[in-house]
């Protein structure tokens, strides 16, 4: 199970990560509300627990925007705001549960645990590119009806790259978003993997999708 944990105050969310890593879950952190609405986008979470306050974009709001594109991960919400109206609009925007600051470290595990057994709820979510498709809940990837087997790294840089479609995107970009800032893998690292990309995505094929941009990084696009 990987889940993402969002608070800009730095304490809590290391708090928070070694309690949940303590009950072996992959713990991602970030402390802004634009980071995180990028990091989910990006990368497939079982839970996101998300502070109410975050510079850059308040956890509504991202809460909205992730439902707005069909993504349904599950989603804590933190608050130090009292308000009922405080708690009903992010339960509205489409949290799962919130959970009050100050709080118990063994009531936030066990309100994730309770919020993990739940039943997933799962949107056709199916990316394209011309002839190219990603389904996000299959994890299956097909061109012209054909499959095409990718490694799991493969198949999230792909994402990316189509969630980004027709957007020149750094190989800086693609570290911190597919590699989740892995300190070891390197820019030229990137050139690797695309071309792997390249060999299983367009080489088969006569029209080409995945594009270098000169002095940027790459892009996918069916022009």
């Amino acid at each position: 199970m990987r889940i993402l944990v969002v608070d800009d105050e730095k304490k809590i969310a290391l708090g928070i990560k070694k309690a949940l890593e303590s009950q072996k879950y992959a713990v991602d952190v970030c402390h802004d509300g634009i980071e995180a609405l990028n990091m989910a986008e990006a990368i497939e979470y079982d839970l996101i627990i998300l502070d109410r306050m975050l510079p850059g974009m308040d956890g509504v709001s991202v809460i909205k925007n992730l439902r707005s594109q069909n993504i349904y991960t599950s989603i804590l919400l933190l608050t130090a705001l009292g308000t009922v109206k405080d708690k009903t609009d992010g339960l509205d925007a489409g949290a799962d549960d919130y959970l009050p600051k100050p709080f118990a470290l063994d009531e936030l595990l066990a309100r994730v645990r309770a919020i993990l057994r739940r039943p997933k709820v799962k949107a056709e979510i199916i990316l394209t590119v011309s002839d190219l498709s990603l389904n996000l809940n299959t994890h299956s990837v097909k061109r012209s009806n054909k499959d095409i087997i990718l490694t799991n790294k493969e198949f999230s840089l792909l994402e990316f790259l189509m969630r980004n479609k027709n957007q020149p995107i750094s190989k800086e970009q693609i570290i911190t978003h597919v590699w989740n800032w892995d300190s070891d893998i390197l820019p030229n690292n990137i050139e690797v993997y695309i071309s792997y990309l390249r060999d299983k995505v367009d080489k088969p094929f006569s029209k080409k999708l995945i594009k270098t941009v000169r002095g940027v990084g790459y892009k996918i696009s069916d022009d």
